[in-house]
């Protein structure tokens, strides 16, 4: 493949950021040979604005990042050649929201809490402190994980059972609920996949050009995103099995865990190495 028609999608948690220690460290290198080589790397995450606003910094990322498990798409000033279609401009960014905000979806939580009390919490019933010992942020990183704008996550605290239970009871009220590695993103009828397809078509639309979207991910949210792209990789988790996919063609597994299973796998497929 060529590697210069390439748009890369990535979950963070797990995949490029370690499970445990939330390092890049290891896909530094690669993460510099695909700037180098200007192939977009395109955070498609659990993750806040806010977050990811402050991570793409970090990590040295310029370009678009999509949010809160597919929730809203933003891509900076200049990226595209014209305003991509149905955003508006938020933040110093064009912003593509898909679904309802986090406000509608509190008020769903708060009317299926008497069926399951004391079974789960949720980040807006957190302190900070709750949610640094739950997710292992620091204490600034859960002040912005806490500032989300479209879902809210739940951390469950029954059992597997009543877990089911409780992902039915918020179905039925119209949520589409997500597991991730932690928690249940209770939003709307968004994934990491759609917001990935209509990035895809703006892209196409835009640059006329026929590339290649390559997504990697470790968990059940990153499936529909996985299953989305042109080519798919699972990337090796400590702590579980690799989501299972339908499609056959084009998946890839890792490894390696974390983001040295990023790095082992985009070397391999792009030849990143000289």
């Amino acid at each position: 493949m060529n590697p210069s028609d390439t748009l890369i999608f990535t979950d963070m948690d797990g995949t490029l950021l370690d499970h445990f220690t939330y390092s890049f460290a290891a896909a530094a290198p690669t993460l510099e040979t695909l700037k180098t080589r200007g192939i977009p790397v395109i955070p498609n995450t659990s993750k806040t604005f806010l977050e990811m606003v402050e991570l793409r910094e970090k990590i040295g990322l310029k370009g678009p990042f999509i949010i809160e498990n597919g929730a809203a798409a933003y891509i900076p000033h200049g990226f595209f050649k014209q305003k991509p279609a149905g955003t508006t401009w938020q933040d110093g960014f064009w912003c593509k929201s898909f679904i309802s905000s986090k406000g509608y979806w509190l008020k769903l939580l708060e009317l299926v809490k008497a069926d399951f009390a004391a079974e789960f919490t949720h980040f807006s019933e957190m302190s900070i402190q709750e949610l640094m010992d739950a997710t292992g942020l620091s204490e600034e990183e859960a002040q912005l994980a806490a500032k989300r704008q479209f879902g809210e996550p739940v951390l469950w605290l029954g059992t597997e059972d009543r877990k089911h239970a409780f992902i039915q009871a918020v179905k039925e009220r119209g949520a589409t609920p997500l597991e991730g590695g932690r928690f249940i993103h209770i939003s709307g009828d968004c994934t990491k996949g759609k917001a990935l397809r209509w990035f895809m078509e703006e892209y196409r639309r835009q640059t006329a050009t026929d590339v290649t979207s390559i997504a990697l991910g470790d968990g059940k949210n990153d499936i529909a995103m996985m299953e989305a792209a042109d080519i798919a990789i699972r990337i090796a988790s400590p702590t579980h099995q690799p989501p299972s996919l339908t499609k056959k063609d084009n998946v890839y597994t890792s490894t390696l865990t974390g983001p040295e299973g990023w790095t082992e796998m985009l070397t391999q497929l792009l030849s990143l190495k000289d």
